[in-house]
């Protein structure tokens, strides 16, 4: 009784560590930006952060549930291009309704993650080169689709970003917070979960008690793909075009997020809540920067060293476990 309540303890004790900092961090965040910046206190930013959020939050589930397999997946902003590209072609060139155009779209996203999977399952092969192949392939495909140019959606599609719940919380973003539960709820509290942990942690002994990980890996990446192009619906509706440029290095944007949000680059280990305060930090810390009139580069350079600063805490984390 008295180890399984001091295991208790520690637990809470590391859940505690985990996302009080991360909370801190936010509030000295926003705090700091508060001060140094006239308007950073009002509702409309809080709002506007609240509606740009939805993209990034949805493909960072993705990307959490891969980097806990201890794979990466670098070809989510082609792959959010391309189902742009495949949703505006068919709304607009080829008249398709809504439902329809969007489960295409959807199914394109689908196809490329499977795609990743199979590759990487089949012929053993990194995650890091296969996806960077996927990465210029669906690029590619976007830019054959669209012919290289911008098109503009409108139209439907526009109500789902326009749509609020009284008159604040854009639909997109509880759209976001529902994926977030749900995809922790599976990381936590599902066999699935733990066999990803497991496969993150020591893929060979998990395939020696009994479970074959490629199935589960074949799930994430298509998982994650299929996440990537909800998100792609998502910024399609936002912006009312389909831009074959779109979420050029988003990828790392997402990576970053998650990083910073606590999960390992080694896998094993992370949390989506943890990545949805991972990317409320970036946001925050964007807004943030452009509202003190910060320049592009002091923006990247912040955000760099705010990334570099995590995966250093995550080496410490884990040489102190």
């Amino acid at each position: 009784m008295g180890e399984r309540t001091t295991g208790q303890s520690k637990r809470l004790k590391g859940w505690l560590a985990d996302y009080l900092g991360l909370v801190a961090a936010l509030l000295v965040l926003v705090i700091i930006f508060g001060l140094a910046a006239d308007n950073f206190f009002s509702i409309v930013t809080f709002r506007t952060i609240a509606n740009q959020i939805p993209d990034t939050t949805i493909v960072a589930v993705g990307m959490t549930f891969v980097l806990i397999i201890a794979g990466i997946d670098l070809s989510v902003g082609s792959v959010m291009a391309l189902s742009s590209a495949v949703l505006g072609i068919c709304l607009v060139e080829w008249g398709w309704p809504l439902p329809l155009a969007i489960a295409l779209g959807l199914l394109s996203g689908l196809a490329c993650g499977a795609i990743n999977g199979l590759i990487v399952i089949r012929w053993r092969l990194p995650s890091f080169i296969v996806t960077l192949g996927m990465l210029e392939a669906a690029r590619g495909a976007a830019y054959w689709m669209t012919q290289s140019r911008t098109i503009y959606v409108g139209g439907p599609i526009e109500r789902i970003a326009d749509t609020t719940i009284l008159g604040f919380v854009s639909v997109p973003f509880l759209i976001a917070m529902t994926i977030v539960v749900a995809g922790q709820l599976v990381l936590s509290r599902t066999v699935f979960g733990r066999y990803l942990v497991a496969i993150g942690t020591n893929e060979e002994a998990t395939r020696l008690s009994g479970v074959d990980p490629r199935r589960y890996k074949l799930a994430v990446f298509v998982l994650c793909s299929l996440l990537t192009a909800v998100a792609a619906v998502i910024h399609t509706a936002r912006m009312s075009t389909a831009n074959p440029n779109t979420a050029t290095g988003f990828e790392l944007q997402a990576i970053a997020a998650v990083v910073i949000g606590g999960t390992s680059l080694m896998g094993g280990r992370g949390s989506v809540v943890r990545s949805f305060f991972g990317v409320l930090i970036i946001q925050v810390l964007g807004a943030g920067l452009a509202q003190v009139g910060a320049p592009e580069y002091a923006k990247k350079l912040t955000t760099g060293c705010v990334i570099v600063a995590a995966v250093i805490l995550d080496q410490y984390r884990r040489r102190t476990k």
